[in-house]
Protein backbone atom coordinates (compact mmCIF):
# COMPACT_ATOMS: atom_id res chain seq x y z
CA UNK A 1 0.00 0.00 0.00
CA UNK A 2 1.63 3.50 -0.83
CA UNK A 3 1.46 6.20 1.15
CA UNK A 4 -0.85 8.39 -0.36
CA UNK A 5 -3.69 5.15 -0.18
CA UNK A 6 -2.19 5.05 3.63
CA UNK A 7 -3.12 8.32 4.40
CA UNK A 8 -6.53 8.43 2.30
CA UNK A 9 -7.84 5.34 4.49
CA UNK A 10 -6.64 6.86 7.98
CA UNK A 11 -8.45 10.75 7.27
CA UNK A 12 -10.91 9.08 5.52
CA UNK A 13 -14.10 9.60 7.41
CA UNK A 14 -16.07 6.80 9.51
CA UNK A 15 -18.71 8.51 11.36
CA UNK A 16 -21.89 6.05 10.28
CA UNK A 17 -21.73 3.30 12.79
CA UNK A 18 -21.56 6.31 15.63
CA UNK A 19 -24.58 7.87 13.82
CA UNK A 20 -26.05 5.05 14.14
CA UNK A 21 -25.49 4.54 17.37
CA UNK A 22 -26.80 8.19 18.47
CA UNK A 23 -30.04 7.46 16.48
CA UNK A 24 -30.52 4.23 18.43
CA UNK A 25 -29.60 5.80 21.84
CA UNK A 26 -32.36 8.55 20.85
CA UNK A 27 -35.18 6.19 20.03
CA UNK A 28 -33.99 3.67 22.86
CA UNK A 29 -34.61 6.79 25.00
CA UNK A 30 -38.27 7.27 23.29
CA UNK A 31 -39.25 4.26 24.13
CA UNK A 32 -37.73 3.72 27.85
CA UNK A 33 -39.48 7.50 28.73
CA UNK A 34 -42.86 6.19 27.80
CA UNK A 35 -42.38 2.61 29.51
CA UNK A 36 -41.50 4.43 32.57
CA UNK A 37 -44.49 7.24 32.32
CA UNK A 38 -47.01 4.18 31.90
CA UNK A 39 -45.07 2.28 35.30
CA UNK A 40 -45.84 5.21 37.95
CA UNK A 41 -48.88 5.77 36.46
CA UNK A 42 -50.04 2.57 36.82
CA UNK A 43 -49.14 2.98 40.21
CA UNK A 44 -51.43 6.37 40.51
CA UNK A 45 -54.41 4.50 38.29
CA UNK A 46 -54.23 1.63 41.19
CA UNK A 47 -54.60 4.03 44.03
CA UNK A 48 -57.32 5.45 42.75
CA UNK A 49 -59.61 2.34 42.00
CA UNK A 50 -61.68 2.52 45.02
CA UNK A 51 -61.57 -1.74 45.23
CA UNK A 52 -57.61 -1.42 45.69
CA UNK A 53 -57.86 1.47 48.39
CA UNK A 54 -60.32 -0.94 49.85
CA UNK A 55 -58.03 -4.07 49.75
CA UNK A 56 -54.98 -1.89 51.47
CA UNK A 57 -55.17 -2.47 55.33
CA UNK A 58 -55.14 -6.23 54.99
CA UNK A 59 -52.27 -6.02 52.31
CA UNK A 60 -50.18 -8.14 54.78
CA UNK A 61 -52.78 -10.87 55.61
CA UNK A 62 -54.08 -11.37 52.36
CA UNK A 63 -51.61 -9.80 49.59
CA UNK A 64 -53.46 -11.32 46.25
CA UNK A 65 -56.46 -9.14 46.92
CA UNK A 66 -54.80 -6.01 46.48
CA UNK A 67 -52.78 -7.27 43.43
CA UNK A 68 -55.33 -9.08 41.56
CA UNK A 69 -57.21 -5.61 42.31
CA UNK A 70 -54.51 -3.54 41.34
CA UNK A 71 -53.84 -5.46 37.88
CA UNK A 72 -57.26 -5.44 36.80
CA UNK A 73 -57.61 -1.44 37.55
CA UNK A 74 -54.56 -1.14 35.53
CA UNK A 75 -55.27 -3.65 32.91
CA UNK A 76 -58.58 -2.33 32.02
CA UNK A 77 -57.28 1.14 32.19
CA UNK A 78 -54.93 0.97 29.72
CA UNK A 79 -56.67 -1.54 27.33
CA UNK A 80 -59.44 1.66 27.50
CA UNK A 81 -56.39 3.66 26.34
CA UNK A 82 -55.27 1.40 23.22
CA UNK A 83 -59.10 0.46 22.15
CA UNK A 84 -59.88 4.42 22.15
CA UNK A 85 -56.95 5.48 20.29
CA UNK A 86 -54.98 2.84 17.86
CA UNK A 87 -57.81 -0.30 17.25
CA UNK A 88 -61.19 -1.63 19.50
CA UNK A 89 -60.34 -5.27 18.86
CA UNK A 90 -64.26 -5.82 20.23
CA UNK A 91 -65.73 -3.76 17.76
CA UNK A 92 -68.41 -5.75 15.19
CA UNK A 93 -67.47 -3.68 12.18
CA UNK A 94 -63.62 -2.63 10.55
CA UNK A 95 -65.58 1.38 10.92
CA UNK A 96 -65.83 0.81 14.36
CA UNK A 97 -62.35 -1.17 14.61
CA UNK A 98 -60.37 1.60 13.15
CA UNK A 99 -62.26 4.38 14.11
CA UNK A 100 -60.16 5.25 17.39
CA UNK A 101 -57.29 5.64 15.11
CA UNK A 102 -58.61 8.22 12.44
CA UNK A 103 -59.93 10.18 15.90
CA UNK A 104 -55.92 10.33 17.75
CA UNK A 105 -55.18 11.17 13.94
CA UNK A 106 -57.76 13.76 13.93
CA UNK A 107 -57.31 15.39 17.90
CA UNK A 108 -53.51 15.65 16.82
CA UNK A 109 -53.42 17.56 13.64
CA UNK A 110 -53.66 20.83 15.46
CA UNK A 111 -51.19 19.81 17.92
CA UNK A 112 -48.84 19.13 15.17
CA UNK A 113 -49.76 22.43 13.31
CA UNK A 114 -49.25 24.48 16.67
CA UNK A 115 -46.50 22.41 17.95
CA UNK A 116 -44.81 23.68 14.13
CA UNK A 117 -45.60 27.42 15.70
CA UNK A 118 -43.12 26.84 18.69
CA UNK A 119 -40.90 24.35 16.97
CA UNK A 120 -39.75 26.59 14.25
CA UNK A 121 -38.66 29.81 16.46
CA UNK A 122 -37.18 27.04 18.84
CA UNK A 123 -34.54 26.56 15.81
CA UNK A 124 -34.22 30.51 15.78
CA UNK A 125 -33.18 30.77 18.88
CA UNK A 126 -36.77 32.18 19.78
CA UNK A 127 -39.46 31.12 22.41
CA UNK A 128 -43.02 31.72 20.87
CA UNK A 129 -45.53 30.99 23.96
CA UNK A 130 -48.23 33.16 21.52
CA UNK A 131 -49.31 29.74 19.61
CA UNK A 132 -52.70 30.01 22.25
CA UNK A 133 -53.08 33.71 20.76
CA UNK A 134 -51.91 33.14 17.14
CA UNK A 135 -54.52 30.45 16.75
CA UNK A 136 -57.61 31.68 18.13
CA UNK A 137 -56.16 34.93 15.62
CA UNK A 138 -56.44 32.44 13.42
CA UNK A 139 -59.95 30.46 14.09
CA UNK A 140 -61.70 34.63 14.46
CA UNK A 141 -60.88 35.41 10.65
CA UNK A 142 -60.93 31.62 9.11
CA UNK A 143 -64.27 31.43 11.34
CA UNK A 144 -65.91 34.86 10.31
CA UNK A 145 -65.29 34.33 6.68
CA UNK A 146 -66.53 30.30 6.88
CA UNK A 147 -69.89 31.64 7.97
CA UNK A 148 -70.23 35.66 6.68
CA UNK A 149 -69.02 34.82 3.29
CA UNK A 150 -70.73 33.46 0.05
CA UNK A 151 -68.37 31.94 -2.08
CA UNK A 152 -68.69 28.46 -3.99
CA UNK A 153 -66.45 25.44 -2.49
CA UNK A 154 -63.42 25.28 -3.26
CA UNK A 155 -62.68 28.93 -3.10
CA UNK A 156 -64.65 29.51 0.21
CA UNK A 157 -61.92 27.01 1.99
CA UNK A 158 -59.39 28.54 0.14
CA UNK A 159 -59.91 31.90 1.34
CA UNK A 160 -60.64 30.93 4.56
CA UNK A 161 -57.00 28.91 5.12
CA UNK A 162 -55.40 31.61 3.29
CA UNK A 163 -57.38 34.13 5.76
CA UNK A 164 -56.55 32.51 9.11
CA UNK A 165 -52.92 31.83 8.01
CA UNK A 166 -52.58 35.65 7.09
CA UNK A 167 -54.49 36.16 10.91
CA UNK A 168 -51.82 33.96 12.63
CA UNK A 169 -48.90 35.84 10.98
CA UNK A 170 -49.87 39.62 11.36
CA UNK A 171 -50.46 38.52 15.47
CA UNK A 172 -46.87 36.39 15.52
CA UNK A 173 -45.52 39.12 13.68
CA UNK A 174 -45.64 41.98 16.20
CA UNK A 175 -43.98 39.91 18.63
CA UNK A 176 -41.22 39.31 15.94
CA UNK A 177 -41.30 42.86 14.87
CA UNK A 178 -40.86 44.28 18.58
CA UNK A 179 -38.34 41.98 19.70
CA UNK A 180 -36.63 42.86 16.07
CA UNK A 181 -36.57 46.43 16.55
CA UNK A 182 -36.95 47.45 20.17
CA UNK A 183 -35.47 44.13 21.76
CA UNK A 184 -38.57 43.26 23.43
CA UNK A 185 -38.74 39.87 25.04
CA UNK A 186 -40.87 37.84 22.94
CA UNK A 187 -42.22 35.44 26.01
CA UNK A 188 -43.32 38.96 27.34
CA UNK A 189 -44.82 39.78 24.38
CA UNK A 190 -46.24 36.64 23.34
CA UNK A 191 -48.11 36.22 26.27
CA UNK A 192 -49.61 39.54 26.48
CA UNK A 193 -50.76 38.92 22.72
CA UNK A 194 -52.70 35.58 24.07
CA UNK A 195 -54.40 37.80 26.57
CA UNK A 196 -55.55 40.24 24.11
CA UNK A 197 -56.92 37.36 21.86
CA UNK A 198 -58.88 36.09 24.44
CA UNK A 199 -60.63 38.93 25.40
CA UNK A 200 -60.62 40.22 21.98
CA UNK A 201 -62.82 37.02 21.01
CA UNK A 202 -64.98 37.45 23.98
CA UNK A 203 -65.84 40.70 23.26
CA UNK A 204 -66.45 39.94 19.59
CA UNK A 205 -69.08 36.95 20.46
CA UNK A 206 -71.01 39.92 22.17
CA UNK A 207 -71.37 41.60 18.67
CA UNK A 208 -74.32 41.15 16.38
CA UNK A 209 -71.70 40.17 13.13
CA UNK A 210 -70.31 37.06 15.79
CA UNK A 211 -73.54 36.00 17.27
CA UNK A 212 -76.09 33.39 16.11
CA UNK A 213 -79.61 34.29 15.54
CA UNK A 214 -81.84 33.95 17.93
CA UNK A 215 -79.18 33.57 20.49
CA UNK A 216 -77.67 35.96 23.81
CA UNK A 217 -74.66 33.51 24.05
CA UNK A 218 -71.35 33.81 22.84
CA UNK A 219 -71.60 31.50 19.75
CA UNK A 220 -71.04 32.44 15.86
CA UNK A 221 -72.95 31.15 13.23
CA UNK A 222 -72.18 27.78 12.17
CA UNK A 223 -69.64 27.68 8.67
CA UNK A 224 -71.10 27.11 5.48
CA UNK A 225 -70.71 23.70 4.08
CA UNK A 226 -68.76 25.21 1.12
CA UNK A 227 -66.00 26.74 4.11
CA UNK A 228 -65.69 23.27 5.63
CA UNK A 229 -62.72 20.93 5.76
CA UNK A 230 -63.83 17.73 3.54
CA UNK A 231 -64.14 14.23 5.26
CA UNK A 232 -60.65 12.69 3.60
CA UNK A 233 -62.30 8.86 4.89
CA UNK A 234 -65.62 9.35 4.09
CA UNK A 235 -68.55 10.82 6.65
CA UNK A 236 -68.34 8.16 8.92
CA UNK A 237 -64.57 9.50 10.38
CA UNK A 238 -64.00 12.95 11.43
CA UNK A 239 -60.40 13.28 9.62
CA UNK A 240 -60.24 15.50 7.18
CA UNK A 241 -58.16 17.27 4.94
CA UNK A 242 -56.67 19.17 8.06
CA UNK A 243 -54.60 16.26 8.58
CA UNK A 244 -52.67 16.57 4.93
CA UNK A 245 -52.19 20.40 5.61
CA UNK A 246 -50.77 19.31 8.31
CA UNK A 247 -48.21 17.03 7.19
CA UNK A 248 -47.57 18.78 4.01
CA UNK A 249 -46.47 21.96 6.73
CA UNK A 250 -44.05 20.13 8.80
CA UNK A 251 -42.80 18.79 5.07
CA UNK A 252 -42.57 22.65 4.03
CA UNK A 253 -40.78 23.42 7.49
CA UNK A 254 -38.36 21.00 6.75
CA UNK A 255 -37.79 22.08 3.59
CA UNK A 256 -37.25 25.78 4.87
CA UNK A 257 -34.79 25.00 7.65
CA UNK A 258 -32.80 22.33 5.38
CA UNK A 259 -33.10 23.49 2.03
CA UNK A 260 -33.58 26.79 1.71
CA UNK A 261 -31.07 29.90 2.34
CA UNK A 262 -33.87 31.56 4.38
CA UNK A 263 -33.82 28.30 6.61
CA UNK A 264 -30.44 28.72 7.07
CA UNK A 265 -30.35 32.24 7.90
CA UNK A 266 -33.10 31.81 10.67
CA UNK A 267 -30.80 28.40 11.97
CA UNK A 268 -27.74 30.27 12.06
CA UNK A 269 -29.17 33.57 13.85
CA UNK A 270 -30.39 30.79 16.76
CA UNK A 271 -26.89 29.62 16.98
CA UNK A 272 -25.12 33.05 16.98
CA UNK A 273 -26.71 36.00 16.46
CA UNK A 274 -23.90 38.22 16.91
CA UNK A 275 -21.88 35.34 13.94
CA UNK A 276 -24.90 36.09 11.90
CA UNK A 277 -24.45 39.78 12.12
CA UNK A 278 -21.18 39.90 11.48
CA UNK A 279 -21.78 37.10 8.29
CA UNK A 280 -23.83 39.49 6.69
CA UNK A 281 -27.07 38.00 7.71
CA UNK A 282 -29.89 40.61 8.72
CA UNK A 283 -30.65 39.34 11.80
CA UNK A 284 -33.74 41.79 12.52
CA UNK A 285 -35.19 40.34 9.40
CA UNK A 286 -34.56 36.68 10.20
CA UNK A 287 -36.78 37.67 13.51
CA UNK A 288 -39.16 38.76 12.11
CA UNK A 289 -39.15 36.55 9.52
CA UNK A 290 -39.47 33.38 12.25
CA UNK A 291 -42.09 34.61 13.75
CA UNK A 292 -44.70 35.43 10.68
CA UNK A 293 -43.72 31.81 9.54
CA UNK A 294 -44.70 30.25 12.63
CA UNK A 295 -48.15 32.56 13.37
CA UNK A 296 -48.95 30.88 9.88
CA UNK A 297 -48.62 27.40 11.03
CA UNK A 298 -50.38 28.76 14.62
CA UNK A 299 -53.32 30.17 12.48
CA UNK A 300 -53.84 27.17 9.97
CA UNK A 301 -54.13 24.71 13.80
CA UNK A 302 -57.21 27.80 14.67
CA UNK A 303 -58.46 27.37 10.80
CA UNK A 304 -58.64 23.47 11.44
CA UNK A 305 -60.41 24.18 14.87
CA UNK A 306 -63.31 26.32 13.14
CA UNK A 307 -63.18 24.46 9.73
CA UNK A 308 -62.55 21.18 10.37
CA UNK A 309 -65.67 20.22 13.11
CA UNK A 310 -63.74 20.65 16.29
CA UNK A 311 -65.93 23.03 17.88
CA UNK A 312 -69.48 22.27 15.87
CA UNK A 313 -68.20 24.52 13.30
CA UNK A 314 -69.01 27.10 14.95
CA UNK A 315 -66.70 30.01 17.25
CA UNK A 316 -66.96 30.03 20.87
CA UNK A 317 -64.88 30.86 23.90
CA UNK A 318 -63.16 27.61 23.96
CA UNK A 319 -62.04 27.17 20.77
CA UNK A 320 -58.72 27.09 21.10
CA UNK A 321 -59.09 24.78 24.68
CA UNK A 322 -55.49 24.36 25.43
CA UNK A 323 -53.74 23.73 22.32
CA UNK A 324 -51.51 26.25 21.79
CA UNK A 325 -49.91 25.49 25.66
CA UNK A 326 -49.80 21.78 24.57
CA UNK A 327 -48.10 22.83 21.43
CA UNK A 328 -45.09 23.79 23.95
CA UNK A 329 -45.16 20.25 24.84
CA UNK A 330 -45.18 18.84 21.05
CA UNK A 331 -42.25 20.80 20.44
CA UNK A 332 -39.99 19.71 23.47
CA UNK A 333 -40.96 15.72 22.49
CA UNK A 334 -40.53 16.19 19.33
CA UNK A 335 -37.07 18.08 19.56
CA UNK A 336 -37.94 21.09 17.85
CA UNK A 337 -37.74 18.96 14.63
CA UNK A 338 -40.89 18.78 12.23
CA UNK A 339 -40.74 14.59 11.86
CA UNK A 340 -40.82 14.86 15.28
CA UNK A 341 -43.46 17.41 15.95
CA UNK A 342 -45.66 15.34 14.00
CA UNK A 343 -44.43 12.06 15.70
CA UNK A 344 -45.21 13.59 19.27
CA UNK A 345 -48.18 15.31 18.38
CA UNK A 346 -49.73 11.87 17.02
CA UNK A 347 -48.68 10.73 20.37
CA UNK A 348 -50.59 13.53 22.44
CA UNK A 349 -53.75 13.23 20.10
CA UNK A 350 -53.85 9.26 21.06
CA UNK A 351 -53.62 10.03 24.46
CA UNK A 352 -56.25 12.74 24.37
CA UNK A 353 -58.38 10.09 22.23
CA UNK A 354 -57.75 7.29 24.36
CA UNK A 355 -58.08 8.93 27.69
CA UNK A 356 -61.60 9.86 27.25
CA UNK A 357 -62.07 6.51 26.59
CA UNK A 358 -60.14 5.09 29.56
CA UNK A 359 -62.19 7.43 31.81
CA UNK A 360 -65.40 6.24 30.21
CA UNK A 361 -65.17 2.76 30.43
CA UNK A 362 -62.74 2.35 33.62
CA UNK A 363 -63.60 5.87 35.88
CA UNK A 364 -60.19 6.71 35.65
CA UNK A 365 -59.49 10.42 36.21
CA UNK A 366 -58.78 11.98 32.52
CA UNK A 367 -55.95 13.72 34.91
CA UNK A 368 -54.11 10.47 34.83
CA UNK A 369 -53.51 10.81 30.66
CA UNK A 370 -52.12 14.42 31.64
CA UNK A 371 -49.72 13.01 34.00
CA UNK A 372 -48.59 10.51 31.68
CA UNK A 373 -47.80 13.21 29.24
CA UNK A 374 -45.90 15.34 31.44
CA UNK A 375 -43.87 12.09 32.98
CA UNK A 376 -43.02 11.30 29.09
CA UNK A 377 -41.63 15.24 28.89
CA UNK A 378 -40.16 15.03 31.67
CA UNK A 379 -37.65 11.79 31.24
CA UNK A 380 -36.96 12.86 27.01
CA UNK A 381 -36.08 16.31 29.00
CA UNK A 382 -33.74 14.19 31.00
CA UNK A 383 -32.04 11.45 29.07
CA UNK A 384 -29.03 11.22 31.87
CA UNK A 385 -31.86 10.22 34.37
CA UNK A 386 -33.38 7.41 31.86
CA UNK A 387 -29.81 6.14 31.30
CA UNK A 388 -28.75 5.57 34.88
CA UNK A 389 -32.04 3.81 35.55
CA UNK A 390 -31.62 1.49 32.99
CA UNK A 391 -28.04 1.48 33.23
CA UNK A 392 -27.54 2.32 29.78
CA UNK A 393 -24.17 4.02 28.76
CA UNK A 394 -23.87 7.41 26.73
CA UNK A 395 -23.38 7.37 23.01
CA UNK A 396 -19.52 7.91 21.81
CA UNK A 397 -18.92 11.41 20.77
CA UNK A 398 -18.89 11.62 17.14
Amino acid sequence: MSTTELKTEVTAPVPEPRRRRAWVDQVLIYLLSFVLALVISAFLIAFADPDVRSALPYFFSQPMDTISAAWESVSEAYKALFSGSIINFSAYTVTDAIRPFTESLYTATSLILAGLAVALPFRAGLFNIGAQGQLILGAIVAGYIGFSWALPFPVHLLVAILGGMLAGSLWAGIAGLLKARTGAHEVIVTIMLNWIAIYLLQYLLTLDAFQRPGRDDPLSPPVAAEGRLPRILGEDFRLNLGFILALLAAWFIWWLLERSTIGFEFRAVGANPSAARTAGINVRRAVTGVMVVAGAMAGLAGMNQILGGSTEYALGNGIAGDIGFDAITVALLGRSTPLGVVLAGILMGALRAGGSTMQAATGTPIDIVLVVQSLIVLFIAAPPLVRKIFRLRAPKPE
